[in-house]
């Protein structure tokens, strides 16, 4: 992701003149909370090669800008950030905005993962992908996300809890893409 795509798709989310302005270390944060799911600055400022005062005046910048949140900490000093969720009612369409910056995040660490698995350990080396059409009603599509965040439930814990994690644990991306598939449009829609 560019510092152009970003400054796009946050001006785009605020939907005013308050937008986020480009910056390259902010970009490398939301890349890396999409990697490792929850970071402090002192922790940034080691994976990036900045001081942790950047990336902390970065994190909060991002914070004020409502893509990333506080993470549950136990106190202390420290303060753990992560990715902001923005779960939406099954109704309610996906905030523009911060749903095309997490679906370009995630397209940005699939291409990155198929061009680096020959360099994972051995074990690590295999992904899980599988698609499928069904047809469902809007009422299925819903139950279905429900069951399925429910499957994943019991293992969300492990992001804020890092003692919960299996040894050998790493974070896995998991990425669940339920919507209708619209006929191809072959010119101006019917009405136009």
């Amino acid at each position: 992701m560019t510092d152009d795509d970003l400054n796009h798709r946050t001006g785009q989310a605020r939907g005013h003149g308050d937008a986020l302005r480009e910056h390259e270390v902010r970009t490398a944060l939301l890349d890396l909370l999409a990697e490792v799911g929850t970071v402090t600055a002192t922790e940034a400022a080691d994976r990036l090669g900045h001081s942790s005062g950047l990336c902390s005046f970065h994190l909060r910048q991002l914070a004020r800008h409502d893509y990333i949140e506080e993470a549950p900490h136990s106190g202390g000093r420290a303060r753990p950030w992560r990715l902001k969720r923005h779960d939406s009612a099954p109704d309610a369409p996906a905030e523009g905005g911060f749903g095309d910056l997490a679906r370009g995040l995630e397209d940005e660490s699939w291409q990155r993962w198929l061009a680096q698995r020959e360099h994972a350990p051995s074990e690590w080396r295999h992904d899980a992908a599988s698609s499928t059409i069904a047809y469902l009603t809007p009422e299925e599509m819903s139950r279905v996300a429900d069951t399925i965040r429910r499957v994943l439930a019991p293992y969300r814990d492990r992001e804020q809890r890092p003692l919960a994690r299996p040894e050998g644990a790493l974070p896995v991306a998991l990425i669940t893409r339920l919507f209708p598939l619209l006929p191809h449009a072959t010119g101006p829609a019917e009405g136009d």
